[in-house]
């Protein structure tokens, strides 16, 4: 494939620039400034979503796009009014992809997007039910892009994120930040242990992106394990790998967390051929090697 990846420099992103480079794709990213520290053999575009470069992107000749910038800073991307913007900005880009001879555009959405049933989330039977700005945007986005893209000789993938950790993920997720306070040993007093969701490794994440990209698969996927885990598990099996199983402690009265079961229904993606290849005490134990020192 030639790819071209949006947010390619993120977490999410740069995982599949990774992956992608490795399987020897021809890769592009639009980035805002010129990177020194880009991998060999990606070729890196200056611009942004608002303003692409497109003879740019139009001379490396991409046949599949996967767009996985957005706003996502932890604590502020869910409420932020920033969202209408990478919802606009993002429906005039994909709009201008076809003209150039884009095939196929993958487009991250999230899982988030669903409605809380207790039940694993299934692409055609869960009802969506956005709450937040940011979710609002993204079902805004899919809903959009499916009428004006209809005809255009494109396919469109909505690929729905569930509970993605690793290596390159940002200091304030679950991860990052509950492993900070065991290296400077203070107690993780879990506020809602028993929330359940679905934990996937970024290397799985970029390797599913690939996966939807080459089948060319068009309509909603999730892209998760299809395994739940309560954050009392996850905190403990990442606890235990720092060496500090110690710290992790229940409270007496647990919150409810109104996000208490997300978990995906994985069937679709797995049907494609994907299958996730690092379980969650692997994936752990590489993410508190990689932070070790």
């Amino acid at each position: 494939m030639r790819l071209l990846v949006t947010g390619g420099s993120g977490f999410l992103g740069g995982a599949l620039v990774r992956r992608a480079v490795a399987e020897g794709h021809d890769v592009a990213v639009l980035t805002r400034r010129a990177r020194s520290d880009a991998p060999a053999g990606v070729s890196t575009l200056v611009g942004s979503l608002e303003a692409p470069p497109w003879e740019a992107i139009a001379a490396f000749e991409p046949d599949t796009v996967v767009h996985a910038a957005w706003i996502a800073t932890p604590g502020v991307y869910l409420d932020s009014a920033d969202n209408a913007d990478w919802q606009c900005w993002s429906e005039a880009f994909a709009l201008g992809l076809p003209r150039i001879g884009v095939r196929h555009l993958t487009v991250l959405g999230t899982c988030i997007e669903y409605a809380v049933t207790g039940q694993p989330l299934n692409e055609e039977t869960t009802p969506l039910d956005p709450r937040s700005p940011y979710a609002q945007a993204k079902v805004g986005l899919n809903h959009a892009l499916g009428r004006a893209l209809a005809g255009s000789g494109m396919g469109l993938a909505w690929a729905r994120i569930f509970y993605p950790y690793g290596p390159g993920e940002h200091p304030a997720r679950l991860a990052s930040s509950l492993l900070s306070r065991i290296r400077s040993g203070q107690p993780l007093l879990l506020k809602t242990p028993h929330s359940t969701k679905d934990y996937i490794h970024e290397d799985d994440v970029a390797s599913a992106l690939l996966t939807i990209a080459r089948s060319r698969f068009e309509g909603a996927v999730n892209v998760g394990t299809g395994d739940g885990v309560t954050v009392e598990q996850f905190a403990r099996l990442l606890a235990g790998w720092a060496g500090r199983p110690d710290l992790v402690m229940l409270p007496s009265d647990p919150a409810r967390d109104p996000l208490d079961h997300v978990v995906a229904d994985a069937g679709r993606l797995r049907s494609l051929g994907w299958k996730p290849c690092v379980p969650l005490v692997d994936g752990l134990r590489r993410f508190v090697e990689s932070r070790a020192g």
